[in-house]
């Protein structure tokens, strides 16, 4: 993986390429995927390609239009009051 910073434009530490865990929401729904991110390993900033912020927005629309096949179920979700 090409490195996308030499710097986190946040504060300016170390990034360091990472596979990391990404909840994504869309209406009731959510999907947890591993992908590819530049991390930062001063502020934990996460820096992801513009592919994989398309491949967000595209499970997010998913998600909220209830278009869940293909996804496979993982238990279920509780909200804490």
């Amino acid at each position: 993986m090409k490195a996308l910073f030499s710097k986190c434009p946040s504060c300016g530490g170390e990034v360091v390429p990472k596979v990391v865990e990404k909840l994504l929401r869309g209406g009731k729904n959510t999907a947890s995927i591993k992908v590819r991110a530049e991390v930062c390993l001063h502020c934990g900033e996460r820096l992801y390609s513009p592919d994989t912020v398309r491949k967000f927005e595209e499970i997010r629309r998913k998600l909220e239009e209830e278009k869940v096949k293909g996804l496979k179920a993982m238990g279920k979700s509780f909200k804490v009051a």
